[in-house]
C-alpha cells in the first residue's frame, strides 16, 4: 500500500512539474485593458462585470452611463433562470419518462428549449458588450490615458468573446 502511494504521489508530483505554469491571475479569471502601460482586470472578483475600468469612466458622465447600462445588461434575470429550469425539468421528464415517444419527445423538446435559451442568452451578452465598448470610446475621446483592450490572437478585443479560450484552446497531452 505504501509503494503505491508512494507511486502515485510521484506521478502527481511529476505530471505538477510538467504542466504549463498559470501565468497570471488574469490570464485565467479575467478581461484585461492597458491603461497606461499598465494591465487593468476588467472584470473583478466581486462578480460585477466592468467594474475594474469605474474609476477610469467616472470621470466621464457619458462612459459611466455606457458602463451602467452595460452592468445592468450582465445581469442574470428571472427570465433566464425559469428557461434554464423549464429546459432542465423537460430533460429530467425525458430521463424519468417510461413511454418510449414520450420520452424522445420531452428530451428533444428540452433541449431544444435549452439551446434557444443559450443562443438568445448569447446574442443578448454580445450586444450588451457593445455598451462597454462605447464606454471606453467615450471616455478616449475626452481623458486620458486611453484605455486600450487587450487583443487575443485573433486580433478582436478580449472582451469581445469570452468564451474564446474554452473555444480556440488547442489541447496537447
Amino acid at each position: 500500500m505504501a509503494l503505491r502511494t508512494t507511486t502515485a504521489s510521484a506521478a502527481l508530483a511529476a505530471a505538477l512539474a510538467a504542466a504549463p505554469s498559470a501565468g497570471s491571475a488574469a490570464d485565467l479569471c479575467s478581461r484585461v485593458a492597458l491603461i497606461d502601460f499598465q494591465e487593468v482586470l476588467v472584470d473583478t472578483d466581486n462578480n460585477q462585470r466592468g467594474e475594474g475600468l469605474r474609476r477610469f469612466l467616472e470621470r466621464d458622465p457619458t462612459a459611466l452611463a455606457h458602463l451602467e447600462r452595460y452592468q445592468e445588461g450582465a445581469r442574470l434575470t428571472w427570465r433566464d433562470t425559469v428557461a434554464g429550469s423549464v429546459g432542465t425539468g423537460l430533460i429530467l421528464g425525458g430521463l424519468l419518462a417510461e413511454d418510449g415517444d414520450r420520452r424522445r419527445g420531452l428530451l428533444a423538446g428540452g433541449g431544444v428549449f435549452m439551446l434557444v435559451n443559450f443562443l438568445v442568452a448569447r446574442t443578448v451578452e454580445h450586444a450588451n458588450e457593445g455598451n462597454l465598448e462605447r464606454a471606453i470610446e467615450e471616455y478616449n475621446k475626452r481623458n486620458a490615458p486611453a484605455i486600450r483592450l487587450r487583443r487575443d490572437g485573433t486580433g478582436s478585443p478580449s472582451l469581445a468573446n469570452p468564451v474564446s479560450f474554452a473555444v480556440k484552446r488547442t489541447w496537447s497531452f
